[in-house]
Order: C-alpha cells, then sequence, then structure tokens
C-alpha cells in the first residue's frame, strides 16, 4: 500500500492566536516578540505584517520601522502551548500516528484512511475543517508519499493551503522548486551547489551518485534521494524530549550580582514549570552565558536525583552562576536549562534555605 503522509502546519501561529483571542487584532498586522528597547526580536509575524516584509527572527526596531502601526505584542507561550494541544488532539483523533515536531507542525500518517476509499484531499479537507471548527485556527496541508515531499507542499499554498502531490508525481513536483527547499540545504550547502550551477531540486536530482559523493561524502546520496522524491522514513509516534530550558537577552549588558540572581530566579520557575507541565524530571542543571562581546559557553552540573523543582534547579545553576562572576565581566544573555530527562511527578518545593 502506498503511504499517505499529511504534514500539518498552522498559519504564522503566535500571531494568530492573538488575533483568535482578541477578534479586534483580525485584519491587522501583528508581530509578536519582545520590545524594540529591550533588543527583541520577532517570534512570528501575521499574514498582514508579513505583507511589509516582516519575517521572525528580525530585529523588533527593524520590523517597527518597516510598519509603524503593527500591533507588537509579548509572547505568551502557556496560550500557545494549550492551544497546541487542543490541535495535536485533534490530529490524533484522525490517526494515533502523529509526530508532533513542534507547537505549531505535526506529520500525521493517515495511509489506512486512503486505503479504505476515502481520497487524500477528503483526508486533509476534513482535518483542516476540524481544526477551523474546534480550536478556531487554519492549518496548511501537505499531502504526500513522503515526509519531505510532504513539509515542502505545505509551505506552497500559505495561508490556509492544501497542497496534495500524487504517488509517482514527486520528482515532477520537486523539479522547479529551489534547492534550499530541501531538508538539510542552508545557505552555506545552495552556495557549493550554486558554484555547479545547480539551483534547483531538479538540478540536482539529475546529478550522478559518484558526483553526489565526491562533493559531499555519506549526505550526497541522502541530498540525492531527497532531490527525486526517495524518502522513507517513517512517522515517529513520540519524540524524546532532550532538554528542557528558558533563556533571557537583558536590555544593557549586566555585571550586578543581585540583577543576575534575580533573573536567575525568574528562569529557574519557568524551566521547573515548563517541566511539571511535561510531567518531566533531570538530573543536569545547565547554565548558559553570553557575554558582552557576544562570547557565550555553558556550565552545567549533574545532581543525584531527578528534579523539577525551581529552588533545587535555582540553587545549582546558582552556584554554577558564582564561578563566573569575575570583575569586568558583563553578561548579555542568561538562561537556565534542565536535560537528562524522564518521566516523574511535580515534587514538593522546599525553600532554598532547607537545601544544603
Amino acid at each position: 500500500m502506498t503511504r499517505c503522509i499529511i504534514h500539518a502546519d498552522l498559519d504564522a501561529f503566535f500571531a494568530s492566536v492573538e488575533q483568535l483571542d482578541n477578534p479586534e487584532l483580525r485584519g491587522r498586522p501583528v508581530v509578536v516578540g519582545g520590545p524594540p528597547e529591550s533588543r527583541g526580536v520577532v517570534a512570528a509575524a501575521s499574514y498582514e505584517a508579513r505583507a511589509h516584509g516582516i519575517h521572525s527572527a528580525m530585529p523588533m526596531r527593524a520590523a517597527l520601522r518597516l510598519c509603524p502601526q503593527a500591533v507588537r505584542l509579548s509572547p505568551r507561550f502557556q496560550r500557545y502551548a494549550d492551544i497546541s494541544k487542543r490541535v495535536m488532539d485533534v490530529f490524533r483523533r484522525l490517526t494515533p500516528l502523529v509526530e508532533q515536531i513542534s507547537l505549531d507542525e505535526a506529520f500525521l500518517d493517515v495511509s489506512d484512511h486512503v486505503g479504505k476509499g476515502r481520497s487524500p484531499e477528503e483526508v486533509a479537507n476534513a482535518l483542516k475543517e476540524q481544526v477551523r471548527q474546534e480550536v478556531g485556527l487554519t492549518v496548511s496541508v501537505g499531502v504526500a508519499s513522503s515526509k519531505s515531499v510532504a513539509k515542502i507542499a505545505s509551505g506552497l499554498d500559505k495561508p490556509d493551503g492544501l497542497v496534495v502531490v500524487p504517488p509517482g508525481g514527486e520528482r515532477q513536483f520537486l523539479a522547479p522548486l529551489p534547492v534550499q527547499s530541501l531538508w538539510g540545504v542552508g545557505p552555506k550547502t545552495a552556495e557549493r551547489l550554486a558554484a555547479d550551477s545547480i539551483t534547483t531540486i531538479g538540478d540536482l536530482a539529475g546529478q550522478s551518485e559518484e558526483w553526489a559523493r565526491s562533493r559531499f561524502g555519506a549526505r550526497g546520496l541522502y541530498f540525492l534521494n531527497l532531490a527525486r522524491g526517495i524518502d522513507d522514513s517513517p512517522v515517529i509516534v513520540e519524540h524524546e524530549t532532550r532538554s528542557v530550558s528558558t533563556e533571557t537577552t537583558f536590555p544593557r549588558d549586566v555585571d550586578d550580582p543581585k540583577a543576575l540572581e534575580a533573573s536567575l530566579r525568574k528562569l529557574a520557575e519557568n524551566t521547573a514549570r515548563r517541566l511539571r507541565g511535561s510531567g518531566l524530571k533531570g538530573r543536569t542543571i545547565k547554565l548558559k552565558l553570553r557575554l558582552a562581546d557576544f562570547t557565550t559557553f555553558t556550565r552545567q552540573v549533574t545532581i543525584a536525583r531527578p528534579t523539577n523543582a525551581a529552588e533545587v534547579i535555582l540553587a545549582e545553576a546558582s552556584r554554577l552562576l558564582a564561578r563566573e562572576l569575575h570583575a569586568g565581566r558583563r553578561f548579555r544573555l542568561l538562561g537556565v536549562g534542565v536535560s537528562d530527562l524522564r518521566e516523574g511527578e511535580a515534587e514538593s518545593q522546599p525553600s532554598l534555605f532547607q537545601l544544603s
């Protein structure tokens, strides 16, 4: 039986949630991210904002110059996580074979539905309508026989798009698209390919295996197969969460230990809250630091018992931070993370003064 894979991608997710919660924002340019005076960047932009050239990861100051009338909102990550869960519940009612790859996108293997006589278009349209009715958001969908082709297809007709690539038509569908559309082909790889006059996926698909090996080693055959529409990677139902972390970039470089400790406490609390919300504990506490000159490094410690308690995380992170507070050092960014995770219930929150 030919596989039928859906890639579902919620449109402008963070901004769309804000417009959902506040109808007065609908039809207006909305950007989600930190304030411009605090070196904020755009985490998401509504399609009305994108029409002005705004895109994610753009400095907020630059975004508001492009569109002074844009409404800037600080992120509400817990709200986005709650909405994401509702959407994923809709997906899992259709099929248990759901691979969530971020808050706003997932792969679904719907081969059984198509095998029972429903067309890929019918399955995809039903999914889109269910999300619209139950959650109030639009989702763009790509349908193909593989994950890589479905993901590319979902991005071609946004927002509220539906692109179906019929089995056997993968190579023809991919051929005219920019080579950067392929998984793993970033700017540097694209530059190397352009040096060989390869700018489209079709150009890459036409190369020999010998050429691919000589240019990219073992990765060469992987790229070549993707370009030819060959991808049998399965939908993986559960991804192991490797770490949970939060970080902050300061409006101005900081050298005051009290100010750093106050920020550290908030980061530890946020990280602990996310751990408990996911039913996780971890043994390795990580501290991320970026200096005024942009030097970035991490420090970590592994504790005896897994934890998701804010005070335990804070105590260990504080010890790590204390070792880095040298005279003249100013900090631009601070982050706290926990890894070596396993499932676990929330534990009692001991006072910091009870910790040895």
